[in-house]
């Protein structure tokens, strides 16, 4: 009984019983031990008979009741209120005839327990009516039966497909063997060696399927492969209608799914970047797949479709497309990030003002703030490099390996910061370093002190450590907001 102690102090002295009981119960579930804890075993508790004297009567005769009907009033309500809570996790049969039980105690008993007991009758019970169409009209506690305790419909389906290792695991004899290891105990020396040489065969076999289902076929020496890709790559230059550019989309997709060919080669050799945008919208919705390695399929459909798009972005991105790369990227976040945003923010020559308002989009309206934390320290801590982010060998020109800081750059950090996003200090070290390093280039740049002044209100704390290196660096600049900038890391 002493074990149960705590669980019973949840229930006479806090605030929300309901959910502290549930996680107590959770925390505490030990059914290896000798007196195990849990929901089979507190039920047990409360329909344990336990001896009592009558309320209504003045003779001293004890009459035998169960355990939770010996506790105050109070505490049978938010008993039974829990179990209403937590109803999913104990039988259904044990409950409805708890809550009966409790039911016909009649007069006796208190308003707010017969409610609660009430309540839970009622969420318990069925009301399907399929009693009405039962000629036989089966008794109540075959109504109330429930499968809380018995196997599943597909366990039982295979315990009768044939001889089974385990009555209650669906694991054939042949099937047990395959999964056992080469090298068994207690064998001779001639069986060890038989098994070694069924070993080397069958894992030589294995590697041999292996290599055929991941041997990449060369697109250019598979003439029907050519051929359809060559339509493919007309028709996506000159699509005029929705539901034709729906059906090309389809028609990618499932080359990509037959042909036993790498993705990035199908997309390389269909140039789908070159549609319009209109076009390339259509084909991005059509191509998003939920079910898809977000590193896989997802990821080289923004590389091939959107990124080289973004990549030779010099006005700003048209709102068709710009709305079809936020639904996808909302998706695909991962693949946002390691297809699209990392070989942008790489772009050789730095990004500009077109391209930071897409990156500004993506991760405002796609990514979570910590996600978006987590982003800018891999950049700026250089943890990605070229084989971290995904693109076509024939764009691989146009990302480089160090990041290029340029003013467009600062508006997108100030962007980030702006949007809460709560920076490390590693990521903070590497912003002040770099902003050190090019002050003599934008000494009159007012995006590069915008930021700095963004940078020392959002993260001051980070920020002492390198007050004497800030302070000589922002002398340096010449702009409206350098006295501003002064003043706050001299207050820091």
């Amino acid at each position: 009984m002493e074990r149960w102690v705590p669980l019973f102090e949840i229930f006479m002295n806090s605030p929300c019983p309901e959910t502290e009981a549930s996680l107590w119960l959770q925390q505490s579930f030990n059914p290896s031990s000798t007196a195990p804890i849990s929901t089979c075993s507190f039920l047990s508790l409360l329909f344990c008979p336990s001896e009592a004297l009558p309320v209504t009567s003045s003779s001293p005769d004890r009459k035998r009741i169960m355990y939770i009907k010996t506790l105050p009033s109070m505490v049978q309500a938010r008993i039974l209120s829990f179990l209403v809570h937590d109803r999913q996790r104990f039988c259904r049969k044990d409950l409805i005839k708890l809550a009966q039980s409790m039911l016909n105690e009649g007069q006796g008993l208190d308003f707010w327990v017969k409610k609660t007991a009430q309540q839970l009758l009622d969420v318990l019970s069925a009301s399907d009516f399929e009693w009405v169409s039962n000629l036989n009209l089966d008794s109540e506690e075959e109504i109330a039966e429930d499968k809380f305790t018995t196997l599943p419909d597909w366990l039982k389906d295979a315990a009768k497909t044939g001889d089974l290792v385990l009555p209650w695991l669906p694991i054939s004899p042949d099937e047990f063997n395959l999964r056992m290891p080469f090298d068994s105990l207690g064998e001779d020396e001639d069986s060890t060696y038989i098994a070694e040489e069924d070993k080397e065969g069958h894992v030589d076999e294995i590697m041999k399927e292996v290599e055929e289902d991941t041997d990449l076929k060369d697109v250019s020496q598979d003439p029907e492969f050519g051929k359809m890709v060559g339509s493919l790559k007309l028709r996506i230059l000159n699509l005029e209608t929705f539901s034709k550019t729906a059906e090309v989309a389809n028609e990618i997709h499932q080359l990509y799914v037959r042909s036993r060919v790498d993705s990035l080669a199908v997309l390389n050799s269909i140039e789908p970047w070159k549609a319009d945008d209109e076009t390339a919208s259509i084909l991005i919705s059509h191509l998003s797949d939920g079910n898809e390695d977000e590193l896989g399929w997802p990821s080289q459909v923004l590389c091939a479709i959107v990124l080289p798009k973004m990549l030779h972005l010099r006005v700003p991105a048209s709102r068709v497309l710009l709305t079809a790369i936020i639904e996808y990227c909302k998706v695909h976040q991962k693949a946002a990030e390691y297809a699209l945003l990392f070989p942008l923010i790489l772009k050789v020559e730095g990004i500009n003002n077109p391209i930071c308002d897409v990156i500004t989009r993506i991760i405002r309206e796609c990514l979570h703030p910590a996600h978006v934390s987590a982003f800018c320290q891999k950049f700026l801590c250089k943890e990605v490099n070229a084989e971290k982010f995904i693109c076509l060998p024939c764009h691989r020109s146009l990302i480089g390996i160090e990041l290029e800081w340029t003013e467009s750059f600062f508006t997108l950090m100030q962007n980030i910061l702006n949007h809460n996003v709560h920076l490390t200090q590693d990521t903070v070290d590497q912003l002040v370093h770099g902003v050190c390093k090019v002050t003599h280039t934008f000494s009159r740049s007012l995006k590069l002190c915008n930021f700095v002044l963004c940078l020392v209100n959002k993260c001051s704390p980070f920020l002492k450590s390198h007050k004497l290196l800030l302070i000589q660096s922002v002398e340096k600049t010449n702009t409206l907001v350098t006295k501003s900038i002064l003043s706050k890391l001299a207050s820091l």
